[in-house]
């Protein structure tokens, strides 16, 4: 399959013929990678099984790990969920158009293979013009998980997908770099209480200023049972990991670094190309082969924009190995932890200060 790569003009995208291309293949069942607010998307017809079916086997995707409808209108959530209820309703009006899904009863015309064999249905309406440019063009619930190879860190830039999926897929549109770098929160709201399944931009405490309690899935920051149905894409699986092993290392600043130059040391010393995932404040502290800077811990948005932009460049500058500082799992801190955690596949070591037992 030849893939199709086109850039779009972020100020004037619905009058794009670009656009009206990817609305094209995608009302003929084919596969559009497209920009969103948090991530890059790969789009199907989330009405079509068949189109679904595609999905999971470009991406190398396990078929119990269900995908999320996407709308570019309020009025379209109706055709697609059996009940909206009134916390999820509050939460629309906050958040959306915005990175929060939310896992609704699904309707009937909603195919199983959209939902990972659930009753339910995830739902996003993102706010990226491009992404509401072709749901719009295209006059259908996109179904669009991370346009990347199952397991690997999400994309957050054109080129990180054709790397990924370039011959497996129809078409590339390329808007440019995505806002947030982390994927979108999701909460269920087909209960009586709204359950976070996956943290991101919108916060509990977001959440909580709107429709008061919001419980959080203890799936989210701990390593999942082998036998967990997910509810929501993400929660069972590896993801998020470069080719490199990521190991987490927590503790006091200096005793962290400090215990990540021993362990890089005898990394390299036995011929590893190892790596250190540091920050502004940080960065100066550490020996390595490679030291890139996350951003400032004052600015945990930074972090998350770049989190899965520097966890490829360590795959492109061929570490083999790579140490991670950890950070508060307060605010947007969370969906970073949640991400780096699954990237480690929940490796962390505590780093003890000198003199400690």
């Amino acid at each position: 399959m030849k893939t199709i790569l086109a850039k779009v003009d972020l100020s004037q995208p619905e009058s794009a013929e670009v656009i009206q291309t990817a609305a094209k293949i995608l009302q003929e069942g084919g596969l559009v990678a497209f920009p969103t607010e948090t991530v890059y998307g790969l789009g199907g017809n989330g009405l079509d099984g068949a189109a679904c079916e595609k999905i999971y086997l470009a991406k190398g995707r396990p078929s119990d790990n269900p995908l999320i409808l996407h709308i570019s209108e309020f009025e379209e959530l109706d055709a697609i969920v059996r009940e909206i209820s009134p916390a999820a309703k509050k939460l629309m009006d906050a958040f959306w158009p915005g990175p929060l899904t939310m896992v609704f009863p699904k309707a009937d015309i909603v195919p199983v293979k959209a939902t990972g064999g659930l009753d339910t249905v995830a739902v996003r309406f993102p706010s990226h013009p491009v992404a509401r440019a072709i749901i719009k063009a295209a006059g259908l619930p996109i179904a669009a998980p991370s346009a990347n190879s199952s397991g690997k860190p999400s994309p957050t830039r054109a080129s990180h997908v054709e790397y990924d999926l370039n011959g497996k897929i129809d078409m590339i549109v390329d808007g440019g770099a995505a806002e947030w770098g982390l994927e979108s929160t999701i909460v269920d709201v087909s209960g009586d209480v709204p359950m976070i399944l996956r943290p991101g931009a919108v916060t509990k405490e977001m959440m909580e200023e709107v429709v008061g309690r919001v419980e959080i899935d203890p799936a989210i920051l701990t390593k999942p049972a082998a036998d967990l149905k997910p509810k929501a894409p993400g929660m069972k699986y590896t993801h998020y990991s470069p080719k490199a092993e990521v190991i987490l290392v927590k503790g006091e600043r200096q005793a962290v670094a400090d215990e990540i130059n021993r362990l890089a040391a005898m990394d390299m010393s036995n011929g590893k190309k190892t790596g250190v995932m540091a920050t502004e404040e940080t960065k100066d502290l550490y020996h390595a082969d490679i030291i890139l800077s996350l951003g400032s811990r004052e600015r945990p948005e930074e972090i998350g924009a770049n989190l899965f932009k520097l966890l490829r460049k360590f795959d492109f500058l061929g570490a083999e190995k790579v140490y991670s500082e950890v950070f508060s799992e307060e605010g947007e801190g969370m969906a970073i932890m949640n991400r780096l955690n699954k990237a480690a596949g929940y490796q962390m070591i505590e780093a003890k200060k000198a003199g400690d037992s």
